[in-house]
């Protein structure tokens, strides 16, 4: 009998950890990197290269079968309004959390010197991004969220809020035009849809190898064939990790089956078997645009939620819905000001809010995003950005953490708008 397609992952997840454990241990460092983490990027690349075909498609489709505006601003600002709140929420419990546990107090000052010493480098690089970010206007971020050319802005997955506008406004326009002349278009726009759901199909028949040898890699970057870096790293900061994930834990296992019990019918036991497989993934591409297809499928034919809710809500929640990142902001800026011996008042942990729910909404769905954005809460808190050094050692393992929450959040959200639109229908779980 063929296992099915969690348990094919889950098995691939536990090879790739063993396998780069050992890889550390014997010195395979640059047998992983040649022959292993190839095959993880060109899975990686067949999941990037489908997203925009699959923003585009689904949300014109998804949009367009609203059939008037005023149901389109109903969901589109219930959409908006919950993801808001729960990545409000998100940032709050992180900051309860480190505020509590103080995990940067148990920092030896030996361990935080040379952390920043060895990570002096990637800083530098991190500060320069987020300076570039930091000079923008206070309506540069509207100004970058409408493309100037579309071509340019579906050549890169970070561009993906420009995506989500361009589809959106079609959508609008279709809506306008007589139903007869906007059939053609929209046949087009539904045909791409069914074939890149197709795609999904095919590809994720690479899944189990593809994760193998992400996880093999992320263990290979960390280690650098020093397993013993590894036991240090995680001793220094793995009260930090602790703290964040923790926070990553509460929001996923008490808010998000809070707003299902509270607005929908699905049982949490449910909607976690049906999404296992997106969250799995999530986990080891690090990457919510990456994972945008699968959560799509899972949603539609494992939850029962609408195409209409699902093209509509997941991409768009893809886009500016990060309260995994978000969470993990909080604690990292916290923990860092608690490291360098800085105390933050409640007008600063209510700037920590304020500032992360809006950079949630501008992060790129990418690996490695957030920690630019972390760079401009601490600059708003008057933090010394330099910090960052102290938690880039161990950023790519809580990356793999927060994007599963990220993913989480997105397919609650949609379930809820799903429920209170009377568009969800029967519940398929793979056994």
């Amino acid at each position: 009998m063929k296992l099915k397609l969690h348990w094919q992952i889950i098995i691939g997840m536990v090879l790739g950890l063993i396998f780069g454990i050992v890889a550390a241990y014997a010195g395979w460092g640059q047998f992983t990197t040649e022959w292993i983490a190839p095959i993880g990027i060109i899975f990686m690349n067949l999941l990037k290269v489908i997203a925009i075909p699959l923003v585009l498609g689904s949300l014109i489709s998804g949009v367009a079968s609203l059939s008037d505006l005023k149901k389109l601003s109903r969901i589109g600002g219930k959409t908006i309004a919950i993801y808001i709140t729960t990545t409000a929420i998100s940032v709050t419990i992180g900051l309860i959390a480190v505020n509590v546990l103080k995990p940067g107090n148990s920092v030896p000052v030996d361990m935080r010197t040379k952390l920043q010493s060895t990570y002096q480098k990637d800083v530098t690089q991190k500060e320069t991004a987020a300076q570039a970010a930091k000079e923008r206007g206070p309506l540069q971020p509207l100004v970058d969220m409408i493309p100037s050319n579309i071509t340019s802005a579906a050549g890169s997955n970070s561009n993906m809020l420009q995506v989500v506008f361009f589809a959106i406004f079609i959508g609008i326009a279709v809506i306008q035009v007589p139903a007869k002349q906007a059939a053609p278009f929209l046949k087009f726009f539904n045909g791409l849809n069914d074939v890149v759901i197709r795609m999904v199909d095919n590809i994720m028949l690479l899944a189990p190898y593809g994760v193998f040898a992400l996880l093999a890699n992320t263990i290979n970057l960390v280690a650098k064939d020093n397993m013993a870096q590894v036991g240090e790293l995680l001793g220094a900061l793995g009260f930090y990790c602790i703290t964040v994930v923790m926070g990553l834990l509460v929001q996923m296992l008490i808010v998000y089956p809070a707003l299902l019990t509270f607005f929908s019918p699905v049982r949490l036991t449910t909607f976690l078997k049906a999404l296992g497989p997106a969250q799995l993934l999530a986990f080891s591409t690090s990457s919510s645009a990456a994972t945008l297809p699968v959560t799509m499928e899972r949603c539609e034919k494992n939850l029962g939620l609408s195409e209409e809710v699902s093209s509509f809500v997941l991409p768009l929640g893809a886009t500016i819905n990060m309260d995994g990142t978000a969470l993990y902001q909080a604690v990292a800026a916290v923990f860092i000001a608690q490291t360098l011996g800085l105390q933050l008042g409640i007008g600063a942990q209510l700037t920590i809010i304020f500032t992360a729910v809006l950079a949630s909404i501008g992060t790129a769905a990418v690996p490695g995003a957030g920690i630019i954005m972390l760079v401009i809460i601490l600059e708003a808190i008057s933090v010394p950005s330099a910090g960052i050094a102290l938690i880039l050692g161990v950023d790519r393992i809580l990356d793999m953490c927060r994007t599963v929450t990220n993913v989480t959040g997105d397919a609650t959200v949609a379930t809820v708008v799903a429920a209170t639109e009377g568009q969800l229908g029967e519940v398929h779980i793979d056994e």
